[in-house]
This record gives C-alpha cells, sequence and structure tokens, in this order.
C-alpha cells in the first residue's frame, strides 16, 4: 500500500469515527470523562521516557552512561538506534490499551503526537532528513482481519503525515503468525517472533524508521530490523510510542537471523 492508498484509508477511518462521534460522545480512554478520545489533563499526565538511557537501545540506565552493558559488546547492531516517546504508565497504557484492543482507532491522532515530539528532538534532528521512509510492524493477515486495523499503521500514517516522511508498508511483512508478546519472557520473545518478518527487495540501500505501539525487550523492533538489514538496507532505526518503567533487554547476539 502506498502513502496515497495509506492516507485514503486512515482519513476514511477518522471520517467514519467523526460521524460515530455525533451519535456517540468519546470518552477519554485514561480517565473516562465525556469530550474526547484522551481529554488534555491526561495528555498532560503522560510521563516522557527518561533522559538517563542506552544510546543505541533507549533502555533505562540508573546511571548515565553511554552505552549498557550489552550494546556495549555489540559490533554490528541491526538497530542503528532506538527510543521510546513515553512511560507504559497510567494514563499511556490504558489509552493504547483502548487503542489496540477496544476498536478505538481515533486514539491514533493524540498518540502519534508524543512520536512527533520525540522526533523533533537529538538524535533525531540529525538524521530526519536522510530517512527514506517509515514501516510500521506489520500484523499478520489473520490478526489484522480479526483486529480490523493495524494500530502500529495507523500511529505510523499520522506521525509521517505531520513530520512529512512517506510511509512504506509493502517494505516488511509478517510471513507466520505468533503469539501474542505481552505475557512471554525475554527469550521467549525473541523466540516466538525470530524469522517472522519478511521484506521487499526495494529496501536495498534505504535509511528505515520501524514504529511500534510498545517495546518491552525490543525483540520485535530487532527483529524487524534484521529482516530489513538481511535485504540490503543501510540503516534501521526504531521508534516506539512506550516502553514500560522497568523493561528489559535479551542479548541481541541471540537473535535468530
Amino acid at each position: 500500500m502506498d502513502r496515497t492508498q495509506l492516507n485514503r484509508s486512515t482519513w476514511l477511518t477518522v471520517l467514519f469515527q467523526f460521524g460515530a462521534n455525533l451519535i456517540f460522545p468519546p470518552t477519554c480512554a485514561g480517565c473516562g470523562r465525556a469530550g474526547a478520545a484522551l481529554c488534555d489533563a491526561c495528555a498532560q499526565a503522560v510521563e516522557p521516557a527518561p533522559s538517563t538511557i542506552c544510546s543505541h537501545c533507549g533502555r533505562m540506565q540508573f546511571i548515565a552512561v553511554p552505552l549498557c552493558s550489552l550494546c556495549a559488546r555489540e559490533d554490528d547492531p541491526p538497530l542503528t538506534w532506538t527510543r521510546a516517546a513515553a512511560l507504559h504508565t497510567h494514563p499511556l497504557r490504558e489509552a493504547i490499551h483502548q487503542f489496540k484492543y477496544r476498536n478505538q482507532p481515533e486514539l491514533a491522532e493524540p498518540l502519534s503526537r508524543y512520536l512527533v515530539a520525540i522526533f523533533q528532538q537529538p538524535p533525531w534532528t540529525e538524521i530526519t532528513h536522510t530517512i527514506d521512509g517509515c514501516v510500521p510492524v506489520p500484523l499478520h493477515p489473520k490478526r489484522l482481519a480479526e483486529r480490523g486495523y493495524n494500530q502500529a499503521a495507523l500511529l505510523a500514517a499520522s506521525f509521517a503525515e505531520r513530520v512529512r516522511l512517506p510511509v512504506t508498508e509493502a517494505w516488511l511483512s509478517r510471513n507466520r503468525e505468533t503469539t501474542s508478546q505481552a505475557t512471554l519472557t525475554a527469550d521467549q520473545r525473541r523466540q516466538n517472533i525470530a524469522g517472522a518478518f519478511s521484506t521487499s527487495t526495494a529496501v536495498k540501500g534505504k535509511r528505515i524508521l520501524v514504529i511500534d505501539d510498545v517495546t518491552t525487550t525490543g525483540a520485535t523492533l530487532t527483529a524487524c530490523a534484521y529482516a530489513l538489514r538481511g535485504a540490503g538496507a543501510a540503516a534501521v532505526y526504531g521508534m516506539a510510542l512506550a516502553t514500560p518503567l522497568l523493561a528489559t533487554r535479551q542479548d541481541p547476539h541471540q537473535m535468530a537471523g
């Protein structure tokens, strides 16, 4: 799906929701107040990701160090770097749950603002002009049919519209169904997602930004990056809306290509 098709699909979703809102006014996904999908109070209460992070994987560190102990051992990581916009705590946690599992695609627009906010800060401002396209983490066709939309794709579309980047969903697809990562351990996440993605030859030489809603261990974004780099992508960056406060990583050297 090219950007024009994606934008058309996204706007049709928004227009349908607008009509529904006239009949059934929205309630805030964070606090339940009527009037907006995410009220001003909850939007302002979202906790940004901390500044004491590993410069590569973006995971929180208790002291300021350039690289965490795992990243310091990596020679050629598939992801150039990963960043999360905010912490997966109240009220963002509830908003993402409503967005992802309770058929509220209209939350893509207010939630994407947090992605835009970090994209307008270093280190992104140093490489913005070099990015060739945004790629949302894809859903398996069966999961997409059940949910009706890919929340990462809606986030990517709203984000890309604001920062004027193309969305290139065709560059990455999920070639097998996987178990939900939510309840799995770090090692189980790695095994569950390894080899689940395939790519287009069009990614060769491209610099790509992969977007997801939540990153915990980094397994999904890393698996996407392995697939894209394996097909010749020049660089892959990861961006997620949220990360848990105590997110942990698995050793990237254990990731199967």
